[in-house]
């Protein structure tokens, strides 16, 4: 894979047909497999909506669980930690294994880490930093960002990792075996477990009665890194908190459902206190959930499980990869999550959507997802960050559609342009929309005129 910014990697994605048609196809089927295993539960909705409750409780009164969280962790050995923002995270990370002359951290897949960029901070420290989840690991091999949330190296196809790894940790560059490939990143990590100084996992949920985490893998490599080491560091966002144990178990039963199309995942990790021996830590990060706890439009985000569910389910997400997002999170919760941390940067996002409201559908927590994207396109635009050109394309698709004689008239000229006019007219530079895309085929008639032929008739 070309390394380009992220505008150039999605014309890169979308001109080259079998990694799109893969990725299209790849994603679809997760959807329809997380469709075949919902329709065996009777009480999905009933659960959706006891999870969106149990979310919603939850923060509204996250200050109080955190407390209890935290109290009860400390009575299980565990040494708790608060970092109001990425600086602080990554600054308690690094003293942490300094202290114990830590030099080499394999660590679990974490989102959290990812949006803090702690591996980037840590290794310009002389640490080195070992992601053991295979997708993760393929996208630190090719120095690239995860490009979803749940299989973060799904863009990729098996002809591009076997030549990644003949490259960075060995193997046949025409090497077609998938098997073979995960056999190769096993072989070459395992020796890395065993002589690592430290581990670190991220956490799915984190439950205030108990004061345990839970890490649910499909590959056991979180108890690896947890376990192996004597030293276990946890990156647990502030909204990870739901209240009571027995609330897992209907998180549990979502998570995989909607992530993968599969009951469980292979390992569901309980980790409570240290080893005997060993040590642990739970870093409570912040860096911006309160403030947009605040945001009466976009708090809802703070529900999201990471399931990945809307990504497998956007026609926009599935045809250009989450690479061209620019940012950590994207698809559909990247647009409404990225532009709380930056919204100049990632003012683009909320107009990455048809609007159809199958992520919202989706979701397992009942985020409005759709409506949330909807309301950041308001904030874009009341804020001027909207483009030049989509400004004016804005204004005169305004004027258009709010009178049906120029709508029809327009239609009409469309229809006649799309057949008759050379096609420079229609792809050159000032088209951006045409610069990633071919106009569909041109219908004979419009709909209106179909509907009034028919009326004439009857």
């Amino acid at each position: 894979m070309k390394k380009v910014d992220h505008v150039g990697y999605s014309k890169y994605f979308i001109a080259d047909e079998k990694h799109l048609e893969f990725h299209d196809r790849r994603l679809w089927a997760l959807r329809k497999a997380r469709d075949a295993e919902v329709s065996n539960i009777t009480e999905w909705e009933e659960l959706r909506g006891l999870a969106s409750a149990i979310k919603e409780h939850t923060l509204t009164h996250l200050a109080d669980y955190l407390e209890e969280f935290e109290c009860n962790a400390k009575a299980n050995g565990v040494i708790v930690h608060w970092a109001s923002d990425a600086q602080e995270h990554n600054r308690i990370v690094l003293e942490i294994l300094q202290s114990r002359q830590a030099k080499v951290l394999v660590k679990s897949k974490s989102m959290l880490t990812e949006e803090c960029e702690m591996r980037p901070y840590l290794e310009a420290r002389d640490i080195t930093v070992v992601e053991t989840d295979l997708g993760e690991r393929i996208q630190q091999l090719d120095k690239q960002m995860p490009s979803h949330i749940v299989v973060p190296a799904v863009h990729k196809l098996a002809t591009d990792v076997a030549e990644l790894f003949s490259r960075t940790i060995g193997g046949k560059p025409d090497e077609r075996s998938i098997p073979a490939l995960a056999e190769r990143q096993r072989q070459a990590t395992r020796p890395l477990f065993l002589n690592a100084d430290a581990g670190m996992t991220g956490c799915n949920f984190a439950v205030a009665e108990t004061g345990g985490i839970t890490v649910c893998t499909n590959e056991g490599n979180a108890d690896l890194s947890a376990n192996v080491p004597s030293l276990h560091i946890a990156s647990i966002g502030i909204e990870k908190l739901i209240p009571k144990l027995e609330h897992l178990g209907v998180f549990v039963r979502m998570l995989s459902r909607n992530a993968l199309g599969a009951p469980i995942t292979q390992y569901t990790s309980h980790f409570r206190s240290p080893r005997q021996g060993g040590e642990m830590h739970f870093i409570l990060v912040d860096n911006g959930r309160s403030e947009r706890l605040a945001m009466d439009d976009f708090w809802y985000s703070l529900k999201c499980i990471r399931c990945g569910a809307c990504m497998n389910t956007c026609p926009v997400y599935r045809r250009s990869s989450g690479l061209s997002y620019g940012g950590v999170y994207s698809g559909p919760i990247g647009a409404i999550i990225n532009p709380t941390f930056d919204l100049k940067k990632y003012s683009e996002l909320p107009f990455a959507s048809t609007m159809n409201g199958s992520c919202s559908n989706v979701c397992p927590v009942k985020i409005n997802i759709h409506e949330q994207i909807y309301k950041w396109r308001q904030i874009v635009a009341e804020n001027n960050e909207l483009s030049r050109a989509k400004k004016q394309s804005m204004k005169l698709a305004g004027k258009v559609l709010a009178s049906p004689k120029l709508y029809r008239t327009a239609v009409k000229g469309a229809l006649i342009a799309v057949e008759g006019l050379p096609r420079a007219v229609l792809y050159n530079p000032l088209n951006l929309w045409g610069r990633q895309r071919e106009l569909p085929e041109a219908p004979p008639q419009s709909f209106h005129d179909w509907y009034e032929q028919r009326k004439a008739k009857s």
